[in-house]
């Protein structure tokens, strides 16, 4: 059924009317191409051959943007941009803007396309036209055969030079069903065609791997830059709330303690024994917060005894399971273990689950951390959550979260991070 609904889809006629604009639109960017690159070339001699070429380039850069609008209203094919014009071409001089669009590269990938298209747009209207005119005028020739001057369509001529016609019921019947066959493999060949425009408009329009990864790395920066500042103010209110407060007051007794030492030994004493218990819970405060900026047994005996300890204090049973033969990076290391702290905590609260598991182990290049729970299920990652911050988190390193939790469990989260080894001095 969908073989037959194929030639009739709207995914069918916008990907004719790519390649039927496609040769008009191809063909006047090559001319206005090769016109400004020949003529560059030729004054290349002279001063003014630099800056032409220039302003070439940012022709090409138009033709890029109108060319991936046209792929993503026709082919539904959403290729990012380039973004602006490179750094130094606004509001600097022309020797210093010339120079910058000279050096960019995806100037230069814009331009290849222009050229490049053109040949390929020549065939896929040609072939693209062609396959599609003959399948419907085959398909649709019993409506149309009264109209020929001869008694029916001529197919050629026999070994003896003698016309053939297609004029009998049988040969019209057969000529009709080969036309609807052609009918019905159209789509697939204009989809094949515009497979090679989507490459096209990837590879050459679409930004380099290079400047993916750049993008990657800086969505990252600000990623782990605003987690800092978000750690750094519940530190700071920790303290405030916390520690500094319960210090204070310790500050206010002992002072008053001093005061009655002499008129009230006693209460003095009483006071003095009250402060001492402040300071323990203080103690424990400040212990408790550093375990939360970074654990002293991580630093101290790694992974495998730091995450023992933090399943220890969860508060269903958890099973872990560690194959690291050796330590990797600190980076990675702490990533690591606040990943699996956020997920025990999200087990804890919110999975009704009686039992989880976590194994963590070492493939070639990758550091895998396996979490399993046998709770309700349900986890998405929503924008605000702690998986979507654990998300952004791995992202930031080149990692990736993912997770598989339908309605009624069981929930599996799988993170993979980059292995970095440790530095051995």
């Amino acid at each position: 059924m969908h073989l037959l609904r194929a030639p009739f889809t709207a995914r069918a006629w916008r990907e004719l009317a790519y390649v039927l604009t496609g040769l008009p639109v191809s063909t006047a960017v090559f001319c206005v191409l090769v016109t400004l690159v020949a003529t560059s070339a030729g004054l290349l001699v002279t001063f003014l051959g630099i800056p032409l070429l220039a302003a070439t380039l940012l022709v090409a850069r138009g033709v890029g943007a109108a060319e991936r609008a046209r792929a993503r209203w026709l082919l539904g094919l959403h290729v990012p941009g380039s973004g602006a014009l490179p750094p130094g071409v606004r509001g600097a001089s022309l020797t210093a803007g010339t120079a910058a669009v000279l050096r960019n590269g995806t100037s230069w990938r814009n331009l290849l396309y222009g050229l490049v298209s053109f040949p390929w747009s020549v065939f896929s209207f040609c072939t693209g036209l062609t396959v599609w005119s003959a399948g419907w005028g085959m398909a649709t020739y019993p409506l149309w055969s009264w109209s020929l001057p001869e008694p029916g369509a001529q197919l050629g001529e026999n070994s003896a030079g003698e016309a053939v016609y297609v004029d009998a019921p049988l040969e019209v019947a057969a000529f009709s069903a080969a036309g609807m066959f052609v009918v019905l493999v159209v789509p697939w060949w204009l989809r094949g065609l515009t497979a090679v425009d989507r490459m096209l408009v990837k590879g050459l329009l679409g930004p380099s791997r290079l400047t993916e990864r750049v993008q990657r790395l800086e969505a990252g920066r600000a990623v782990v830059t605003d987690t800092a500042s978000a750690d750094l103010r519940r530190i700071e209110r920790d303290l405030h709330d916390g520690a500094q407060a319960r210090l204070v007051a310790l500050a206010m007794d002992l002072g008053l303690a001093r005061e009655k030492l002499t008129e009230d030994p006693e209460t003095a004493a009483r006071m003095v024994d009250e402060a001492h218990g402040e300071v323990k819970l203080a103690l424990q405060e400040l212990r408790d917060l550093a375990r939360g900026i970074h654990p002293a047994i991580l630093t101290d005996r790694g992974l495998g005894p730091a995450l023992a300890t933090l399943t220890n204090r969860c508060t269903i049973p958890v099973t872990l399971t560690t194959d690291l033969p050796q330590r990797p990076a600190p980076a990675i290391e702490a990533i690591a273990y606040f990943t699996v702290s956020e997920l025990l905590q999200n087990i804890s609260k919110h999975s009704n689950a009686h039992h989880a598991t976590i194994d963590i182990w070492r493939t070639t290049d990758r550091l895998l951390l396996h979490v399993t729970d046998n709770g309700q299920g349900g986890a998405t990652p929503h924008p605000g959550t702690g998986l979507a911050g654990l998300t952004e988190r791995l992202t930031s390193v080149d990692g990736q979260l993912l997770i598989h939790s339908p309605t009624g469990g069981p929930t599996t989260i799988t993170a993979e991070l980059p292995w970095r080894a440790r530095d051995v001095c």
